[in-house]
């Protein structure tokens, strides 16, 4: 058995059934198995990818990236996608760690590949969407492939992702996802969503990440549902869709929340056909989620990371409009342990690091001893996140343990301010980091994106609503917060643009 086998089984049961919509064209589960058998054979016959091999992509978000990671797992290969945001030298860093058997890149981005083939060494060029002298054409290659002769090798205990992760605090690692861990991952989307094959999935998000991937793409494919995808996210694009489509599901991060609800087209948008929406990626502001849920949306958050393929914990329909702002219960096939620095578990309403157990976890960083050791303990992964359970067992996310601030011995979670800033006027971003002081060890400072405000608008909501201790000692005003892909706020690159601008008194 392999993941190529879910494609495969509801081809039989249901061959006419849309699979993938994107760009006006539908591709049924009948098709989309017999495009996979060709990619399969082409990765096989033509390029020589056996198993335990490699595979990467560059491109934004399509249908064959999804043929591609199915194929490859009917070999028993892996699939490197890469972020199209990164700058070419970041992408050899990755390619000479992954060392890929072949390299699909997209059109617009072969020019830029092209720079760092020196430093890759040998790798399969293949050209998607057109192809560069030198490089082999992708449509050609599925168009000349015979399907039938292929014999899947690839097993479930296989690597099926390779996801390096987004380098929120430096270099980036490989997170090594098996097919097993992918296919536990999408039963506890069924249990988060309720997922049935009448789901139908509005999927934007980029798929080189698992939030885009893994959340809902590929579960609700797992359901025998239909996936209608964007090449990439556009508030036009979303409102289209929502209008023409009527997806059920859908997934999104903070800053896709605050560009709809920016938007002429919001006041006038019908939500109606979502049974949900799931955010995560990073602590969701109240001020976002309480406009989805005037407008009869439940925002549900899911918590997890690349490591946990990411599905961990997450907050349920029935849930939503009753406990906002936590993010749920452990998935339905996941542990989770909330223990203190001696190793110990923390009482209720006590706050600790996370730590995740199960299936859907990866096996370790590729080619990293070091590091997997650093994170896995007896199976556990360790998330360097902290958060408390409440007495009904719910789960509350404080912040990243590195971002915490400890300021005279008093911790201070990021996150708690900035619930605060962001329901603000005039505020669009908004982020807290620490800084260095000879007296409290550590303060914080408010980091703010906005226009007509000055240092008493932004402090003075803080009175009394928490803890003096806990107040911004500071504001900086930015023209932007740097982010990635998946919009979270690079506080380290943050930390750093403090300590330039600001000296202590």
């Amino acid at each position: 058995m392999n993941l190529s086998d879910w494609i495969s089984g509801w081809a039989d049961f249901q061959p006419e059934k849309t699979a993938i919509r994107f760009e006006g064209d539908a591709t049924s589960y009948a098709a989309l198995d017999a495009r996979i058998r060709r990619a399969a054979s082409v990765l096989e016959d033509r390029l020589g990818v056996r198993r335990g091999d490699r595979i990467a992509h560059l491109g934004l978000n399509s249908p064959d990236l999804l043929v591609l990671l199915f194929a490859a797992a009917r070999i028993g290969a892996m699939l490197c996608p890469l972020n199209w945001r990164l700058a070419a030298p970041e992408h050899g860093f990755i390619l000479t760690s992954a060392r890929p058997k072949a390299l699909f890149v997209e059109a617009e981005f072969q020019a830029q590949t092209e720079t760092i083939l020196p430093d890759i060494g040998p790798v399969a060029l293949i050209g998607w969407g057109g192809a560069r002298q030198g490089w082999q054409d992708w449509a050609g290659l599925l168009a000349e492939a015979n399907s039938d002769v292929l014999s899947p090798s690839g097993h479930m205990e296989d690597g099926a992702l390779l996801v390096y992760t987004s380098g929120t605090t430096g270099r980036p690692k490989g997170a090594v996802l098996t097919q097993n861990a992918l296919f536990w991952n999408a039963v506890n989307s069924n249990h988060a969503h309720d997922l049935t094959s009448g789901d139908h999935v509005l999927s934007f998000l980029p798929m080189f990440h698992v939030g885009g991937m893994n959340i809902q793409t590929l579960p609700v494919l797992h359901a025998g549902g239909s996936v209608v995808l964007m090449r990439r996210f556009d508030p036009d694009g979303f409102y289209d869709a929502l209008q023409t489509e009527r997806p059920t599901l859908t997934v999104m991060v903070p800053a896709i929340m605050q560009a709809l609800q920016a938007h002429p087209r919001w006041a006038g948008a019908d939500f109606s056909c979502l049974k949900l929406i799931n955010a995560g990626s990073s602590t969701i502001p109240l001020a976002l989620i309480e406009p989805f849920h005037a407008r009869g949306v439940p925002v549900c958050q899911v918590y997890g990371s690349t490591e946990t393929a990411p599905i961990a914990v997450y907050l349920r329909r029935e849930d939503a409009m009753e406990r906002i702002g936590s993010t749920g219960k452990p998935a339905i096939h996941c542990g989770l342990r909330i223990l203190r620095d001696d190793g110990t578990p923390c009482e209720i309403d006590e706050p600790g690091e996370l730590w995740v157990k199960g299936p859907n976890v990866m096996s370790g960083y590729w080619q990293d001893e070091a590091a997997t050791e650093e994170v896995l303990r007896d199976g556990w992964f360790r998330t360097g996140d902290v958060g408390y359970r409440d007495a009904d067992g719910f789960v509350w996310i404080n912040d990243r343990r590195k971002d915490l601030i400890i300021s005279g011995g008093e911790n201070i979670y990021p996150a708690e301010l900035e619930n605060v800033l962001a329901a603000i006027p005039g505020i669009r971003e908004c982020a807290v980091v620490g800084r260095l002081d000879s007296r409290w060890g550590e303060v914080a400072v408010a980091v703010v994106v906005g226009a007509g405000l000055d240092r008493e608008a932004v402090l003075a909501p803080f009175e009394g609503r928490l803890a003096r201790f806990k107040h911004p000692k500071d504001v900086v005003f930015v023209d932007s917060l740097p982010r990635n892909v998946m919009g979270k706020v690079l506080k380290y690159e943050l930390r750093a643009v403090v300590a330039r601008m600001m000296k202590e008194p």
